[in-house]
């Protein structure tokens, strides 16, 4: 039997591929629930340090099955406290997004630090059509990333955002080649895994937990995560700088 969900491992770099093609990448149940097992083995893994998340043949993911809600599944909030896209993974993560990235798809997306788009793809809330409302973090994490104005757009029209307009108005990092977004987001992830590890993460934790603190709160907390980089590794570093390292555009 086919799996749904595939994990491959390439260094530091874990590529995790949303298997179900045949129904646009789909997540059912069982699906979701492997989903969640792989990012907590990626985020348990000390050897992992950056995840891309991906769809199988050429399309991101359709969000949920609603042949299987249709059925009478009923499905748990993907979001929220106990769900797989509730606070984000301790480690970046970098969707690499071809074809459709549709309602919980679109979450699944939001969720990631960084999108790759293909030419090709689109952003949308299409399960408006169908009376589905979200429960995958994209009410919450959309407006923050596109401002409100926007995202109301998607969300009350279940307007379809292209990839350069999802450039334009943030919703993605770049655009890239048809058939390229898995390549250009694993040779990001390893770019993203050579950097020392503590001071970035501590950066990009406090870029999500200053949302709604204030100017005030949010500094005091930055000099807190900031500590532990401080301690053990921003000395070695300031030598090797100091040694010429990384100097007039040469990079290590």
């Amino acid at each position: 039997m086919t799996k749904k969900i595939l994990v491959e491992r390439n260094g530091p770099v874990t590529t995790i591929v949303i298997n179900r093609p045949e129904v646009r990448n789909a997540l059912d149940r069982e699906a979701m629930a492997e989903l969640g097992t792989a990012l907590r083995a990626f985020e348990e893994d000390s050897d992992a340090r950056v995840a891309v998340l991906c769809g199988a043949s050429g399309s991101f993911c359709s969000g949920a099955d609603l042949k299987e809600l249709a059925a009478g599944v009923e499905y748990d909030a993907w979001a929220g406290k106990d769900g797989p896209l509730g606070a984000p993974a301790k480690k970046p993560v970098i969707a690499a997004v071809a074809g459709h990235a549709c309602a919980g798809g679109l979450g699944l997306a939001l969720w990631c630090d960084l999108r790759i788009a293909e030419e090709s793809a689109s952003f949308a809330v299409l399960s408006r059509r169908w009376g589905v409302p979200m429960s995958d973090g994209t009410t919450v994490r959309l407006p923050r990333l596109v401002g409100t104005g926007r995202a109301l757009e998607m969300l009350l029209t279940a307007k379809s955002v292209s990839a350069a307009e999802a450039v334009q108005i943030g919703l993605a990092t770049c655009v890239v080649p048809i058939g390229r977004s898995r390549q250009e987001a694993e040779a990001l992830a390893a770019r993203i895994a050579q950097f020392p590890q503590i001071a970035m993460r501590s950066d990009r934790l406090s870029a999500y937990e200053q949302e709604g603190r204030t100017i005030a709160d949010a500094l005091a907390r930055e000099e807190v995560l900031a500590q532990e980089a401080k301690r053990c590794e921003a000395q070695a570093g300031a030598l090797e700088f100091a040694k010429g390292a990384g100097r007039h555009g040469k990079v290590e």
